[in-house]
Parts: C-alpha cells; structure tokens; sequence
C-alpha cells in the first residue's frame, strides 16, 4: 500500500480530520498532481479555515501554477488566521512567501 493509499484510509475513517485533509494534499504535490491537490486544498479551507498550515503549501502551489495573484490572496489569508491563532512562527513564513512574490511580480495588494 502506498502513502496516499495509507491516508485515504485515514481520511475515510476521520473525514474531518484537518490534518489528513492536509497530507493528502501535500501527497499529490508529491505525485505532480497539481490540480487534486487544489481540490484538497480548496476542501481543506471550506471546512477548516483555522487550519494555518494550508495557507503556506496552498500559496505555493498557485505559485507553481503561477497564479501570483492566487498566491497572494492565499498568504494574506493566511496572514489573518496565523495572527488571530497567535502563530508566531508561520506568521512569518506567510510574510515572507507574500513579500517574495510581491516584490518579485509588483503585485498591489491591501495589507
């Protein structure tokens, strides 16, 4: 049984777990399948938009895609649930991700 397979049994005994949303999502970056990652991802946020990790792997998947604008977005909401979460640490790793691509493309965004 591969990975995906492993937390597809997972997902399916705790479908609301955030956290295996989450690897499952990370796996298919992993498999180059961008677009079911997406999906994860977009389920991920729809059912658990305080989960803050998804923020950051979601932010560099647009990029990838390169959806700049997407990223963003992504970041800066991010931003908003790491600060009310008080998470120091991935506070600062979304700053970072947003600036890098601000600075890079000159994308105007409200802070």
């Amino acid at each position: 049984m591969n990975r995906l397979e492993q937390l597809m049994d997972f997902y399916r005994e705790n479908p609301d777990d955030p956290f295996v949303r989450y690897c499952i999502a990370l796996e298919h970056i992993k498999s180059d399948d961008p677009g079911e990652a997406r999906e994860w991802f977009e389920a991920l946020i729809n059912s658990h938009p305080d989960y803050v990790a998804t923020y950051y792997h979601y932010g560099k998947l647009m990029e990838s895609l390169q959806d700049k604008d997407a990223a963003v977005s992504l970041y800066q909401a991010g931003i908003e649930v790491a600060s009310k979460a008080g998470d120091l640490h991935a506070l600062s790793e979304l700053q970072n991700a947003r600036n890098e691509v601000v600075n890079a493309f000159d994308i105007e965004f409200d802070d």
